[in-house]
């Protein structure tokens, strides 16, 4: 396949040859059939229960011969309409590009060497190379594969890994048999591999399904079919108010064009025009700010559940620490050295403890334990210019070790020409060790790494200087109690260890011979501590979850401050043993286990467990993983959280979010910010049902009290189209209470509005209806005013009134003059262009004479700013006098 394809393993592609083979096979990316259309959004528009009811108002209109209300209708369903496709259409192309931020990297080989390049740059021909947790991004053909599994459940339904080799199978196998070959779109479950690329884009097997099947929609959010559903019950709760209303009116002898056009006027009054606009625009500009902090919402569900959450299960490395490994210690049987150099720097020394330069045999048994080191490794260093950082791919740790040996003057490409690989172990997160088999002069040696435990458990001799000697129980012991002294300095420690044999099918982890140990240094992250106060203060509960023994686990967890050192907390630390089905623990273990603050040498299938138990008693859990053994808690998960920098692709389809930088800041940001849309959208739509209903308060009383109709379905209308859409949209948009993350989550089941949100609801909307109603009494009988300035009056007094009254959705923490709302400068435009529009509505000769208006006058002004403003005085007043949340 190799020479049919025209490309040497070892060296992969040349950059001509990618050119022209991508110029001939284009992208490696499938066609994008969910992309919505401009036409399918615009259409989107007008399929609204709340259009339909606009439409039969328009209808009823011209059937009782008023053409000029029905145009208006009309207009004001197609300017509607207009505002929708304009900030959806937006809204939806900025989710687009989110989800493109995340594109999928491959590893390839060309021209001799190892880069990451994005999966859609792949072509026929690359040289991939491939981990446990990487989704295949291409049709390719392995060539070489140790313990290599794939998941192809996505293609063929086999729920179990399959295993692949070399072997070549036959042209017509069929797909779930073709085991030397591996499919676009299916993950690597287990072991590693190279493989060759044979297809791309369109013509792999995953690109001939999806050509066969049509693009879907995608579902709503639970948060959607919330606005939907209230929508709808509005409309039904509309409907039989102005029945009512319209029979009672015409059983008490009133005339039938009064009873329809008050029917009309409830029924415009009660639709929230703005409602799904509104909540379109506040989760997109939500997800961008979300993006701008590195967190990409891979589901929009996810955004509504982040204000929820109360447990965090986070990660150790690179999450709470910098994934910045460096070895800081080398500790050989007889010395111990210090490694001086930082980050990817590979200009170093080898001090021994004393600071003296060592013995010679010393520095050749730290020569072969960083030999194995090397060897032993996956990533791929390139040096960089004289004195400055090389440039590195693959997994930190190994990496680090790479630059280890480097300062001891060990490269891997050189090792590799003295010892040919011919075959790797791969990592097996059971076994926490690797190996590789390399030919050598006595036969096949074998070179291993992995946890100390694990390591020495399989070792029946140890180095020394000038040759081996048995290792005995109690010198087990001794350098099982060094792995610990390390890890209580916060160290990662990996233990390495050598056999020469006969075969390279000879069980690689036994009768080893024991060389040393590695300490790595991964220093905490910058702001860690203060984004763990903040989760304190926001009644969040931190855990963090690692694979290292304990006593690394305490030591980094006290030096971030998730442990108090000066406190003894006897359960603050459990190892993972101790972790088990939460169906199989005792009441103390649950006890226990729920107390506890870090979780030790925690395998993926107990993270799992822990997962459970913590839902099981009422907690919405975020958990972070980057491994493809994390993918089954980060999809059990209320928020599954993948690492975006060390994750696996299969961590990432498998999760919520994604964190382009992997820092738990990140994280308790995006749940801030999980909060803040759920509050922007309950604050409008508080603020959109409290219009409303003021609307349908000061129709219904009016007519039920046989007076005129104090403002016109036309200017409702208008009303609903100004000071809902508007004013409505500052709020969905707006940065959000400063205070936020200073109270305690949100109830996961919680409904978007509580019932004391129902009756903030009505008292707003009753203040606004007896500031209308009080405004058209004096019009009328204190000012002497004719029916139309006085319906003119009631009209502006409830525009302005509900322009003010967005100043009431303050939160209840914030001040009355300084607060999130007057530090909005969507919310001061939003109001300065209503301000106007109501303006043009009085002194505009068309618009003046469609909606029935005349000059108010400076009596009236004068009458309209005091009646206007009462609401807003008096929600001040209840706001302070007992806070609520808006």
């Amino acid at each position: 396949m190799l020479r049919a394809l025209g490309v040497v393993r070892v060296r992969g592609l040349e950059p001509a040859q990618v050119a022209l083979r991508r110029r001939r096979h284009g992208p490696n990316r499938l066609r994008e059939a969910t992309r919505r259309s401009a036409w399918r959004v615009l259409v989107a528009q007008f399929e609204s229960v709340i259009v339909l009811l606009l439409a039969a108002a328009a209808v009823l209109s011209l059937v009782f011969a008023r053409p000029l209300e029905a145009v208006a209708i009309g207009a004001v369903i197609v300017l509607n309409a207009a505002i929708g496709f304009a900030t959806e259409i937006r809204a939806v192309r900025s989710m687009e590009a989110l989800r493109r931020l995340g594109r999928v990297q491959a590893t390839v080989r060309r021209a001799g060497r190892v880069q990451r390049v994005p999966a859609e740059a792949l072509v026929p021909g690359d040289v991939l190379l491939l981990e446990g947790g990487d989704v295949v991004p291409a049709d390719a053909r392995a060539v070489a594969a140790s313990k290599l599994q794939a998941d192809e459940s996505a293609l063929t339904g086999e729920s179990n890994p399959v295993r692949k080799g070399l072997a070549p199978v036959a042209a017509d196998a069929p797909l779930a048999e073709r085991t030397c070959l591996l499919f676009k779109g299916s993950a690597v479950s287990r072991g590693s591999g190279e493989a060759v690329v044979v297809a791309t884009g369109m013509n792999t097997e995953l690109g001939r399904i999806s050509a066969l099947v049509e693009g879907a929609g995608e579902e709503p959010t639970p948060l959607e079919r919330r606005l939907e559903t209230l929508g709808r019950r509005l409309v039904l709760v509309t409907l039989a108010l102005a029945a009512a209303v319209a029979a009672s009116g015409w059983l008490g002898g009133r005339e039938l064009l009064l009873v329809v056009q008050t029917a009309i006027a409830l029924a415009v009054a009660a639709v929230p025009e703005g409602l799904p606009i509104v909540a379109t625009v506040a989760l997109a500009r939500g997800m961008w700010r979300m993006a701008r902090r590195h967190a990409l919402i891979e589901r929009l569900a996810a955004v509504e559940t982040l204000g929820s959450t109360s447990v965090i299960l986070t990660d150790k490395t690179g999450t709470l620490t910098e994934n910045r490994m460096t070895v800081t210690e080398v500790l050989v049987p007889g010395a111990r050295f210090r490694v001086t150099g930082t980050g990817l720097a590979t200009r170093g020394a080898f001090q021994s403890a004393e600071n003296a330069p060592g013995d010679r045999e010393a520095r050749e048994q730290l020569h072969q334990a960083l030999r194995v080191a090397v060897l032993c490794n996956n990533a791929a260093l390139v040096p960089g210019p004289e004195d400055g950082e090389a440039s590195a791919v693959g997994e930190p740790t190994e990496v680090a070790l790479l630059v280890a040996g480097a300062k001891a003057g060990l490269h891997r490409e050189a090792l590799l020409a003295e010892w040919p690989e011919l075959r790797e172990e791969a990592f097996d997160p059971d076994t926490k060790q690797m190996a590789t088999l390399h030919r050598a002069a006595e036969g096949v040696w074998v070179a291993v790494k992995g946890a100390p435990e694990r390591v020495l458990a399989g070792c029946q001799r140890v180095a020394h200087a000038g040759g081996t000697r048995d290792l005995d129980a109690a010198e087990r012991d001794r350098w099982l109690a060094r792995n610990e002294e390390l890890g209580a300095q916060g160290l990662r420690v990996l233990a390495v260890a050598a056999r020469t044999t006969a075969s390279s099918d000879a069980p690689p982890y036994q009768e080893l011979t024991f060389l040393g140990l590695l300490g790595l240094l991964d220093p905490p992250r910058p702001g860690v501590r203060e984004a763990l106060a903040a989760c304190r203060r926001a009644g969040i509960r931190v855990v963090m979850v690692t694979g290292d023994q304990a006593a690394t686990a305490r030591h980094v967890a006290s030096a971030v401050g998730l442990l108090d050192p000066r406190q003894a907390e006897p359960h603050a630390v459990i190892e993972g043993h101790a972790i088990r089905a939460p169906d199989q623990l005792s009441p103390p273990e649950t006890e226990r286990l729920l107390a506890a603050r870090v979780i030790a040498r925690a395998s993926p299938e107990q993270k799992l467990h822990l997962l459970a138990l913590h839902q099981r008693h009422g907690a919405v859990v975020a958990m972070t993983g980057d491994g493809v053994n994390d993918a089954p808690a980060l999809k059990a998960a209320d928020i599954g959280v993948a690492m975006g920098r060390r994750g696996t692709q299969v961590a990432r389809e498998a999760a919520d979010m994604v964190l382009e930088d992997d820092e738990l800041v990140t994280i308790v940001a995006a749940v801030e910010q999980g909060r803040v849309i759920f509050s922007n959208l309950r604050r409008f739509v508080v603020y959109l049902l409290s219009c409303n209903a003021s609307e349908i308060g000061v129709v219904a009383v009016a007519f039920l009290a046989g007076a005129p109709l104090p403002i016109l379905p036309l200017q409702i209308l208008f009303l609903n189209l100004v000071t809902d859409v508007f004013p409505a949209l500052a709020l969905g948009v707006g940065e959000g209470d400063p205070g936020v993350m200073e109270r305690p989550p949100r109830p996961h089941r919680e409904p978007l509005l509580a019932s004391r949100h129902w009756t903030v609801v009505a008292v707003h909307a009753l203040t606004m209806m007896l500031a209308v109603l009080g405004s058209l009494a004096i019009a009328t009988h204190g000012l002497g005013a004719e029916p139309a300035r006085a319906v003119t009056l009631s009209f502006l007094t409830l525009a302005f009134a509900q322009l003010w009254h967005v100043f009431n959705m303050r939160s209840a923490a914030s001040r009355g003059l300084r607060n999130e709302l007057t530090r909005n400068p969507w919310l001061w435009g939003a109001l300065a262009l209503c301000s106007v529009l109501l303006l043009a509505a009085v002194y505009v000769p068309i618009l003046a004479r469609v909606l029935s208006v005349v000059d108010p006058g400076p009596e009236g002004w004068a009458l309209v700013a005091a009646a206007s403003l009462t609401p807003l005085a008096l929600g001040q007043i209840l706001r302070s006098a007992r806070p609520q949340a808006a």
